[in-house]
């Protein structure tokens, strides 16, 4: 199997694919690059940051098998994989505990002025009477997409005291149900935006919740309450943000995820001292990754198990094809044999 992986992955996951498998490692490179990689290639292993493109996977007619390293997909032509019938397996369990601790961190920091103390002790300044800070306990949490990710960060949440409402696309009585059974009330989004003291955003990005936190959505929440977002930058529009926090509509915001990533990105959110900004570290723990990375070493021995399975049952259907077309092929000669035989026999009595 030749494998592709366009990401970064915990070394012991890669030293292991490599040991058994034609793999080729290109972390952090261009699409434009990745296309020259990828040819000959049947696995690709990604994760966000990476545009897999049409155009990219039209670079490799032998492309049978996609592992996203994490759970978002708006990095990847979904409709095209689909078209295709190229397999396509998402690792998203591990992730979502790293993230859930990431957003009830990023509320603490949020909470406590720790950026502001931290900026003002290094330059001296001994401002223990001006960073009052505010407790999380008694403190109700609006998740927006209480889903995996969402309804552990409210699990977390609650044992600190907060209380958390959600609300969640396409839900089901079975998921109200089982979200009230961790203590998570269901509500609308206008509601939760319009009840919390401090909004967690956990959406996937596509055409329903691009710029879903705009300045509308902004406007509904209590005023002097924050924002934390761990989704994707696309679902918070991050000038309205920026008008909300320089105009004191809300008192802070904590950004994992950024409408422009990368080596070299300063977001102009960088100018506002109540705002946390870290570079799309949610899922990067030690932990996380060593998961992440034997679930993928796991995926694709599953996946080529399942493709010498199949090959193997193609090989005794063909074998079984051949030797039916041997047997009627046998007979249909001795079939003409003993005609001829016959023939013959019956001229020889008549002479």
């Amino acid at each position: 199997m030749k494998i592709l992986v366009a990401s970064h992955l915990e070394p012991s996951a890669v030293r292991q694919l490599q040991q058994h498998y034609d793999v080729i490692c290109a972390f952090d490179q261009p699409t434009a690059d990745l296309s020259s990689l990828i040819g000959d290639r049947e696995v690709l292993v990604f994760r966000s940051g990476v545009e897999i493109t049409r155009a990219l996977m039209d670079c490799a007619p032998e492309l049978k098998l996609l592992v996203r390293a994490g759970c978002g997909l708006d990095n990847l032509d979904c409709e095209y994989v689909r078209k295709r019938g190229i397999v396509l397996r998402r690792i998203s369990e591990p992730a979502a505990q790293a993230v859930a601790e990431m957003a009830l961190a990023l509320m603490f920091a949020l909470a406590r002025n720790i950026r502001q103390a931290d900026a003002m002790l290094r330059h001296g300044e001994w401002a223990k009477e001006t960073l009052e800070g505010h407790l999380l306990a008694g403190k109700v949490l609006g998740i927006v997409g209480a889903g995996n990710i969402g309804s552990r960060l409210g699990v977390l949440a609650s044992t600190m005291g907060m209380e958390p409402i959600g609300c969640i696309a396409d839900s089901t009585p079975a998921v109200v149900q089982t979200l009230r059974e961790k203590g998570i009330t269901v509500a609308d989004f206008h509601t939760v935006l319009a009840a919390a003291d401090f909004v967690s955003v956990h959406v996937p990005l596509n055409d329903s919740t691009r710029n879903l936190i705009n300045g509308r959505a902004l406007s509904l929440m209590k005023e002097g309450s924050y924002l934390i977002n761990l989704a994707r930058g696309g679902v918070v529009d991050e000038t309205a943000l920026y008008f909300a926090l320089a105009t004191g509509r809300l008192c802070g915001a904590a950004l994992d995820v950024h409408e422009h990533e990368g080596q070299g990105q300063i977001s102009p959110l960088a100018q506002l001292s109540n705002v946390v900004l870290t570079p799309h570290i949610g899922a990067s723990t030690v932990e996380t990754q060593q998961q992440i990375g034997v679930r993928v070493v796991e995926i694709i021995e599953a996946f080529v198990q399942q493709s010498e399975q199949q090959s193997e049952r193609q090989s005794e259907q063909q074998c079984k094809q051949q030797s039916e077309q041997q047997s009627m092929t046998a007979a249909r000669g001795e079939t003409d044999i003993r005609v001829t035989a016959g023939a013959l026999s019956h001229e020889m009595v008549r002479i």
